[in-house]
């Protein structure tokens, strides 16, 4: 797709976007090739063996296109599938995702931090390790923000419905007085603003976003895999849903037009539509 070998991006649908622009912002040498798994979002209400299967079959299918490093841009697929994934493919380097809880607990003022994720997330032994190293010594305080994602995908970032799930997720909390929200799914960045307005100025939102990216340099470096073209890398997106309506989503969230290509899942394994 490329002459230059891809960055494998992957997530049920348009969160991993989030990652994908840092990602461009900090390396923009490197070309990206982005697996929106929109047939299948969201991950986070379904069983963790499911997610687990298709992030292994995503993985390899980016594999076969010629991807260098794999990023699992999806709190959900790394809670269920990152360790596999290290473990099937020892050759692959992979940068997952993992709830900002150690900066959130190292910062807060107030020792209480808002954590927003999917049940699955919430469930996984990734979040539980983070929380069990980090944050023995705060308060911290969850929500699964039923429907949220839905409403990110369907690019409704600012109505009210979108602030009536997020003012349910943050009162609460902010009655008890958080000063720090964790975001745990990288579709939540694109609603940044909202929870801003909602949660005021003494509290700080933390977006893993550009952690990611700079993690994802360093492996680059690490495994002698970085590109050494002065030119932009470029683009390509796939997603396992509607073509049409991912491109919209593209114009929309990160004020570009791309072509996107459409794939689908065949007998557990996704091939070229």
């Amino acid at each position: 797709m490329s002459d230059i070998p891809p960055i494998g991006v992957f997530d049920s649908g348009v969160g991993g976007l989030s990652v994908l622009r840092e990602i461009r912002k900090n390396l923009p040498a490197e070309s990206l090739l982005y697996f929106a798994d929109q047939i299948h979002v969201p991950y986070g209400l379904r069983p963790v063996e499911e997610v687990r299967d298709y992030a292994i079959a995503i993985t390899r299918y980016l594999l076969d296109k010629g991807a260098k490093l794999i990023v699992v841009a999806c709190n959900t697929a790394s809670a269920a599938a990152l360790y596999t994934l290290r473990e099937m493919f020892p050759d692959v380097p992979f940068v997952g995702m993992e709830p900002a809880v150690k900066p959130a607990a190292e910062e807060s003022r107030r020792g209480i931090v808002g954590v927003l994720a999917t049940p699955a997330t919430f469930q996984g032994k990734l979040y539980e390790s983070v929380v069990e190293r980090f944050a023995k010594h705060v308060v911290v305080l969850q929500d699964t923000c039923p429907g949220l994602v839905s409403q990110i995908e369907k690019g409704e970032l600012a109505s009210q419905e979108t602030r009536e799930i997020l003012e349910r997720a943050l009162k609460p909390m902010l009655a008890k007085g958080i000063d720090r929200i964790v975001l745990g799914c990288t579709h939540y960045p694109f609603v940044i603003p909202l929870i801003e307005d909602i949660a005021g100025d003494d509290v700080r939102v933390i977006d893993p976003a550009p952690a990611v990216a700079r993690q994802v340099g360093r492996l680059l470096k690490k495994y002698d895999l970085a590109s050494q073209s002065d030119a932009q890398g470029k683009m390509n997106f796939l997603t396992s849903g509607s073509v049409s309506q991912f491109e919209r989503s593209l114009q929309f969230l990160c004020n570009e037009k791309w072509v996107v290509r459409g794939v689908r899942w065949q007998n557990g394994r996704v091939v070229d539509a």
